[in-house]
């Protein structure tokens, strides 16, 4: 039996999971995912690892579905639930999933599918609260989910990772931010990527602890959580501290104190899956009192690098390689450096297996000796790693220089009058790239100003040559900012 629900079956009684129709304990957890299980296996002694899609809301049903595919055999495909139906094609027909598990509230969106003679389609309330069946003997070397990463710089690719890709990641993050079976953590995460499935659904539950979940997204509910005492850990990604942060200023004292006494008392908060601005961090630290821990971590890889849990953390930096992850930078050559920017490299077993149906992809995305290539760019500087950039967006050749994106952004960030921004390298013949600013900041920013500004605090060859005022950042579903939607915007 795989870890994970070894663990559970030792806790029956306590509360896994909370979700807005109730709280679920590990032994309700057990049943219900026992009796997906059996429903999908229609008789079937093994699912041989046929892709199961689902598109569930986050809550008990969705951590039902997904351990109730992996008890039957099936890989794990969670369809994204703010997606529109097209990309929820592109993922059913890559995956090859003949089956769609699916909440009452996606019948409409996914009804497409139910004229397809191939795709069985299962409505949650259609399965049984329990089921007495005997389940397979589910192999660590099985695939167990595809994931499909942000698709911000190319098509999606589906990323297979094993059970025991799963089991490494799982146990890393639990060894290095001591999680316990007293923990209580907030999902406010989508669903569909590694951050709320991996670092806050599964290591929650791994280690016996609660997960609650809040969905939609709301500021004013997700304080009133917290003020019920109960979540010491918490963790998102900036765009939610930044909403968080923009409530707790329209409070009064009284209402901003009650928060910060509050947020004192958790134990662990994290931020990840796009870097995380000083300003965000520097607002987050007075009214919570903590430095949020900023970590690096892939779709293919889980989480690879953090900053310590106990010690010192770094503003800008991700931090140090975690126990048993193996990590390098290496230049153009797949050539160790020292001292010198270079790829982030990894190996160890957390790395996932492949990239599915994409062979030659995935045989590209690996150097000759087995370390998986990131495509991210940093450097090491006393221990620490800091991300420069994403090769083939966040680092600007322009005129024989190259220039982090994300060095730029976090200076401009700093103006008093820009509230976000993103930096991009638009196309130019002379240059190679033209450095371009977005920025999201009232219409009357005057912008020869800002970047009179701008070469105050950098060198002029870093500084953007081309500024655009938006009302806002076009993000996929994680908050990350979507560079090639901004790069047609500079070419348009």
């Amino acid at each position: 039996m795989l870890q994970l629900f070894e663990n559970a079956f030792r806790l029956p009684d306590k509360i896994a999971v909370i979700d807005s129709q109730g709280s679920y304990t590990y032994g309700d957890l057990l049943r219900k995912s026992a009796a997906v299980a059996s429903y999908l296996l229609n008789g079937k002694t093994d699912l041989h690892q046929a892709p199961v899609a689902f598109m569930v809301s986050p809550g008990f049903d969705y951590v039902s579905v997904q351990w109730g595919i992996w008890r039957a055999g099936g890989i794990a495909v969670p369809l994204c639930i703010t997606y529109p139906f097209p990309s929820l094609l592109y993922v059913v027909e890559d995956t090859g999933a003949q089956t769609i598990v699916y909440g009452p509230e996606y019948a409409e969106i996914l009804a497409p599918f139910e004229t397809t003679e191939r795709i069985r389609m299962v409505e949650i309330s259609e399965v049984p609260q329990s089921a007495d069946v005997d389940l397979p003997e589910i192999g660590l070397d099985r695939g167990a989910m595809i994931l499909y990463t942000s698709g911000t710089t190319s098509l999606p690719k589906g990323v297979l990772t094993t059970h025991a890709n799963i089991q490494s990641q799982i146990s890393t993050l639990v060894q290095a931010w001591e999680w316990t079976e007293r923990d209580h953590t907030l999902c406010l995460l989508p669903l569909h990527h590694v951050h709320g499935i991996i670092n806050v659904v599964s290591c929650t539950l791994w280690s016996g602890a609660t997960v609650q979940f809040l969905h939609p997204f709301d500021a004013v509910r997700v304080f009133d959580v917290f003020l019920e005492g109960k979540v010491n850990v918490f963790m998102a990604v900036p765009t939610i501290y930044f909403k968080l942060i923009s409530h707790v200023e329209t409070l009064d004292d009284t209402g901003k104190k009650s928060i910060s006494d509050c947020l004192a008392k958790f134990r662990l908060m994290v931020s990840g899956s796009a870097a995380l601005p000083v300003s965000v961090m520097e607002k987050w630290q007075v009214i919570s009192g903590h430095y949020l821990l900023e970590r690096y971590g892939m779709t293919e890889i889980g989480m690879a690098i953090s900053n310590p849990l106990h010690g010192q953390r770094r503003a800008g930096y991700i931090g140090m390689p975690l126990p048993g992850v193996d990590v390098r930078i290496c230049d153009e050559n797949d050539q160790e450096t020292q001292d010198q920017p270079g790829e982030i490299q990894v190996k160890g077993p957390s790395v996932f297996k492949e990239y599915w149906g994409k062979p030659e992809v995935t045989s590209k995305s690996f150097t000759a000796d087995g370390w998986f290539k990131t495509g991210d760019i940093a450097v090491v500087e006393d221990g620490y790693f800091r991300i420069l950039g994403r090769d083939s967006v966040d680092i600007i050749k322009s005129g024989g220089y190259k220039i982090s994106a994300l060095e730029i952004e976090e200076i401009l960030r700093t103006h008093p009058e820009v509230k976000d921004c993103a930096v991009v390298g638009v196309p130019d013949e002379e240059w190679g790239e033209l450095v371009a600013a977005a920025v999201i900041a009232d219409a009357g920013l005057d912008v020869k100003a800002l970047n009179v500004w701008m070469r105050e605090k950098m060198p002029a060859y870093k500084t953007p040559r081309q500024y655009r005022i938006l009302s806002e950042l076009p993000r996929n579903a994680m908050g990350k900012v979507t560079k090639n939607e901004l790069k047609t915007l500079f070419q348009r």
